[in-house]
């Protein structure tokens, strides 16, 4: 192992040796102490007292629950909208729950401490879905079967919720296998094309040439010469990836600066440290932008190829339920939609933090 692996590789404290000070322990341990008692400092506040913007959303939400259950539903033909008993209770259940979580205060621990920044949402949320029930099943002034109440959502769980389960875990598979492969060949080709100038001056030219052409545009020839439907939808969900991942970890690696190979050089680091152990931990930052930006793409194209060849997944079901005229499946599959796209994003955000967390303090986050 070189001198600068060595160096590295150590522990701070560890580097000195035997010549390290002897007050070393006794200063960590207060820095330690000064740590702490600074975390303990910023770390949020108990919230105490009643939460009025809570009680507020409670009574938004009692609001809605009256109304539901107390005004007739417009027929709509013979036949009424089912499961409209069943949501104006779940309104008040939410409501109950409100109000008792904003009594409690500082006593209702985390839970209030995780709702209180959600406090107008929840507020909004119930005005919504009032604004929502009486345009529809109440007055009839969107009109049927084009716009469905909130409580036809229920009733589309409760009739068709395995197809639906099924057809997310299809998207989910498709998304996992063309995502997983898309980010890691841009990210090889992204730190090939910032750390060697052989590969900069071949790829980068076809980079920039084919990569801003959206990936649906290849949707016939993808279908046309892959072997499978499957495969020509993961080798699209792929190429969306792999566009913005290449080229933000090629900027990451390239706008490394150069001081830091300096150093490392000057202290006897090989080639394959300086790639793995300096340009791609301080890339690190821009490769998770470019994942980021890859996931939104993929998504995108994920849904298409799906309406387009797949015979499985929430774009299938989307166009199946738009080809029946069973709208209220269709916005189903659009808020499943919308939820494992913002669960997948929150779930990346996670892992960048808990990779990231060493650079918590010169990154913006």
């Amino acid at each position: 192992m070189s001198t600068a692996e060595q160096i590295l590789e150590a522990p701070l404290g560890l580097q000195g040796g035997a010549h390290a000070p002897a007050s070393a322990a006794p200063r960590a341990a207060r820095a330690t102490t000064t740590a702490t008692a600074q975390s303990a400092t910023l770390r949020p506040a108990a919230p105490a007292g009643i939460w009025p913007t809570g009680l507020l959303a409670s009574a938004a939400w009692v609001a809605l629950g009256l109304l539901t259950l107390l005004w007739p539903n417009k027929e709509v033909g013979f036949s009424d909208w089912a499961f409209t008993r069943e949501f104006g209770i779940a309104t008040l259940v939410v409501a109950a729950l409100l109000l008792a979580i904003s009594l409690l205060g500082s006593r209702a621990g985390r839970l209030v401490r995780t709702l209180r920044p959600a406090g107008q949402w929840l507020v909004a949320l119930a005005v919504g879905l009032a604004l929502w029930e009486v345009s529809t099943a109440k007055l009839g002034v969107l009109p049927s079967p084009f716009f469905a109440p909130p409580q036809s959502l229920i009733d589309v769980v409760h009739e068709d919720w395995q197809r639906l389960g099924l057809s997310t875990l299809h998207s989910l598979r498709l998304l996992a296998n063309g995502f997983v492969l898309g980010a890691l060949v841009g990210f090889i080709t992204g730190v090939a094309i910032g750390w060697s100038r052989i590969a900069g001056y071949w790829v980068h030219p076809l980079l920039r040439f084919l990569g801003p052409v959206p990936a649906s545009a290849l949707l016939p020839l993808a279908f046309f010469f892959a072997p499978s439907s499957y495969s020509a939808a993961v080798f699209l969900v792929g190429l969306a990836t792999f566009f913005p991942v290449a080229v933000l970890t090629w900027s990451g690696v390239a706008s490394v600066h150069k001081s830091y190979y300096d150093v490392a050089r000057t202290l006897g680091a090989s080639e394959r440290f300086l790639v793995f152990r300096v340009a791609i931990p301080a890339a690190l930052p821009q490769v998770f932008v470019g994942l980021f930006m890859g996931l939104g793409a993929s998504f995108s194209v994920l849904i298409t190829a799906e309406m387009m060849g797949v015979k499985a997944g929430l774009g299938w079901y989307l166009q199946w339920a738009q080809g029946w005229a069973a709208y209220a499946n269709m916005y189903a599959a659009l808020l499943v939609m919308a939820a494992l796209c913002s669960g997948l994003i929150t779930l990346l955000f996670k892992v960048r933090d808990r990779v990231l967390s060493w650079q918590k303090g010169t990154v913006k986050w």
